[in-house]
């Protein structure tokens, strides 16, 4: 393992490039690697068993890739699988949690919602995270059922995702939630649209620029921070090519995305 050695991403699919937009932001020199498990999303409806063969997966095709460090780009797949991860192999993980710290602590209403996935809000981490900021804090607790999917086919700005969201979204305004916690790395595509039906003084958190952080922060106390410039990040996923290129290609840069049967 050396510093010029890569950044390992992965998620249950595309969602996860809203943690690997921050990552690059805050780490431009390093190489990443990001990986899209498209194929077997949303993680979130699967039993926690599951979920851990799937993780399991991924980290080894990414160790075999070289990474240094790996991020768990996936709230359900951090929540259950990564103790599992962590006692299993050597290198660091860098798990996403619902940032519900935050918004506890913040809230003048003393009422936060957290639109998460089943695997993610059913999990032990989850409860003891929750139980633990949020004492004197009414959580509404919503699933995001089918919003991965939709998300996943590049159906992220459609009608159809708009009305399923104003559905999901109405029980925690109608309780007077003043903060939206974001558990899942798909749903910061969703702002735009969540903007639009919140009240505008409901402020949204995701975790993206904290789990970027907490990298810097890993790969600093293991002296493991490139300070030359290395290859450009590399894309692969076992889904449509297309949907993942779309999400983070810009003006500025056409990252080439390869399929992988993994």
């Amino acid at each position: 393992m050396s510093k010029s050695s890569p950044i390992g991403i992965f998620d249950s699919g595309v969602g996860g490039t809203s943690i690997w937009k921050e990552i690059h932001s805050l780490l431009p020199l390093e190489h990443t690697i990001y990986l899209a498990d498209s194929d077997n999303a949303p993680y979130g409806e699967k039993p926690q068993e599951e979920i851990v063969r799937l993780s399991i997966k991924n980290t080894e095709k990414l160790l075999a890739m070289g990474a240094k460090i790996i991020v768990v780009a996936c709230n359900t797949a951090t929540t259950n699988a990564i103790q599992v991860l962590r006692s299993n192999y050597h290198v660091p993980f860098i798990g996403i949690e619902p940032a519900i710290k935050p918004a506890a602590l913040q809230t003048q209403t003393k009422c936060i919602g957290i639109l998460a996935t089943k695997g993610t809000l059913t999990s032990a981490l989850f409860a003891k995270t929750s139980d633990l900021y949020s004492k004197d804090t009414k959580v509404i607790e919503v699933v995001g059922k089918g919003l991965v999917q939709e998300i996943e086919k590049g159906n992220k700005d459609s009608e159809k995702v708009e009305a399923m969201l104003v559905d999901l979204l109405q029980p925690m305004i109608d309780e007077g939630i003043d903060y939206l916690v974001l558990g899942c790395s798909h749903y910061p595509y969703l702002i735009p649209t969540l903007k639009k039906i919140l009240p505008s003084y409901v402020k949204i958190i995701d975790s993206g620029m904290a789990v970027a952080k907490q990298t810097k922060l890993i790969l600093q106390s293991m002296d493991l921070l490139t300070s030359t410039s290395q290859m450009p990040p590399q894309f692969f996923t076992n889904g449509d090519p297309k949907i993942l290129r779309n999400l983070i290609t810009s003006e500025e840069n056409n990252y080439e995305v390869t399929y992988l049967d993994f």
